[in-house]
């Protein structure tokens, strides 16, 4: 049996706290009894003992019900948590009628998240309100529980190697793994000191400031670009009716009215008017494609899904995966490109490739990965004048579908890009790269958060106030200090 990972116990604990009488391997993994070994030797609370609210998400959530960001609620969905802190950039949002109607979902900040399908994840609220789809739990602490326990540490302890580990254990299913409330409330919180949950807390909230450093250089970068092209000001119209030439329908081959939106054309005119080039003569658009079959097993490949894109940064944080393990024909991505999914465009799934390692890179087929031609315009000016209003209004009304909208190549390609937008390009560059310095500070402290819990749960709570002192000083962030 060497090699393998097996647990041994005795037959008596089989049933200890085990009310499905599961025998699977997976609830017996190694990881969770150790885990639930230190948990256990612990003081400790059950999560449902500590919540006045633990409830899954909002189950009918129509099309029509989505919005604009900023128009209504931000919507939480599972892919929004995995990385143990909501991407606030990135999060759908819901209109404020439906937000009202399943108020009893409904998280302010502070509170948490928990995944509910798929793979174990956590999250706590960083934002003024929200609501949470069916693929998540929402859960609110009882007043009495805020009096012992911080919503941080709650946070980085279920993001951590013993939290996950318990998490994971309480997955189930064939098809889709899934946790059920019951068992999401089953989970053992333990409770350690209140000084030391409220310093995991503090460092868990400074993780998300530097995280809204991220938003705000996105903010000021495309402020920056549109100033420069004379658009700062600009808002598309949106009229009622309108006409369009038969000969230009004909030569599109599109029907569809939307197409023909008067704002996606003046937009068109407005960027041709200024001297520049179409996109096509500042890139290329890479079809180079890696095909899973064609590769050794166990090749490790970094494979980017345009979830990923959501945060404009594809970057070594990605885990790679092995080949055999991807099971579709993908793009080849390389550091410098800029990936844009065709898919959605309103999600903006727009991003700079910055890997610098030997690991190859591949992205999604819905991917558009553009490559200059020359380095007048860097890829992160690039990415804020694809993610732009304007930009954004062209591709909005190119989209083809109901389902899965979709613009097309051609129509990206065709794009005017002007000249100042190279003459802006090394501030724009500037200020998104300050932008991604915060993000890694980020990532950081919340790893040094979850670290620490990890270490106060097997050793003690002195040793992991002193590796996150360390942790606080090697990553120099003053705002720290702040109330």
């Amino acid at each position: 049996m060497k090699g393998l990972e097996v647990s041994i116990l005795p037959l008596r604990d089989v049933l200890l706290e085990n009310s499905k009488a599961r025998i699977d391997s997976g609830y017996f993994a190694k990881g969770a009894i150790e885990a639930e070994s230190l948990v256990e030797a612990l003081p400790n609370d059950t999560f449902g003992a500590l919540a006045s609210v633990f409830r899954k998400g909002i189950f009918d959530i129509k099309a029509e019900t989505y919005v604009a960001p900023g128009e209504g609620v931000p919507f939480i969905r599972i892919t929004d948590i995995k990385t143990g802190m909501i991407q606030k950039q990135s999060t759908a949002w819901i209109d404020h009628a439906a937000h009202a109607l399943e108020a009893k979902t409904g998280l302010r900040f502070g509170d948490l998240v928990l995944s509910k399908t798929a793979y174990p994840a956590a999250s706590i609220v960083n934002l003024p309100e929200c609501n949470v789809s069916q693929d998540t739990m929402a859960v609110r602490l009882s007043a009495e529980a805020k009096r012992r326990y911080r919503s941080g540490f709650i946070a980085a302890y279920l993001n951590g190697k013993q939290g996950l580990a318990l998490m994971a254990r309480r997955f189930q299913g064939n098809a889709q793994q899934h946790l059920s409330l019951d068992d999401g409330k089953s989970l053992r919180i333990p409770h350690l000191g209140l000084p030391f949950q409220q310093r995991v807390h503090d460092v868990v909230i400074g993780a998300d400031r530097q995280q809204e450093a991220v938003t705000r250089s996105m903010l000021l970068a495309e402020a920056e670009l549109l100033s420069s092209l004379g658009l700062a000001n600009w808002t598309p119209p949106e009229p009622l009716t309108y006409a369009a030439r038969a000969s230009g329908v004909l030569s599109s081959g599109r029907l569809d009215a939307q197409y023909y939106m008067p704002a996606k054309e003046q937009v068109r005119q407005s960027l041709r008017a200024l001297q520049g080039q179409p996109l096509f003569e500042r890139v290329d658009s890479i079809r180079e494609q890696w095909v899973p079959e064609r590769a050794p097993p166990t090749m490790r490949v970094r494979n980017y899904d345009v979830t990923d894109a959501l945060v404009p940064l594809l970057d070594v944080e990605k885990v790679p995966s092995f080949a055999v393990d991807i099971g579709s024909t993908k793009k080849v991505v390389r550091d410098g490109d800029v990936a844009i999914s065709r898919l959605r465009a309103y999600l903006k799934e727009i991003a700079v490739v910055r890997t610098c390692d030997d690991i190859p890179s591949v992205g999604s087929s819905e991917f558009i990965v553009l490559r200059s031609k020359d380095d007048t315009i860097s890829p992160e000016a690039l990415m804020i004048f694809l993610r732009s209003a304007p930009v954004q209004t062209i591709l909005k009304w190119c989209q083809d579908g109901s389902q899965h909208p979709r613009f097309s190549e051609e129509d990206l390609l065709s794009i005017a890009v002007p000249d100042a937008v190279a003459r802006v390009s090394p501030q724009i560059t500037q200020i998104v790269q300050e932008g991604f310095a915060a993000r890694s500070r980020s990532k950081k402290l919340l790893n040094a958060a979850k670290r620490a819990v990890e270490i106060a749960i097997e050793k003690n709570e002195a040793e992991a106030l002193a590796y996150l002192e360390q942790q606080e000083e090697a990553i120099k962030c003053p705002f720290l200090l702040m109330p």
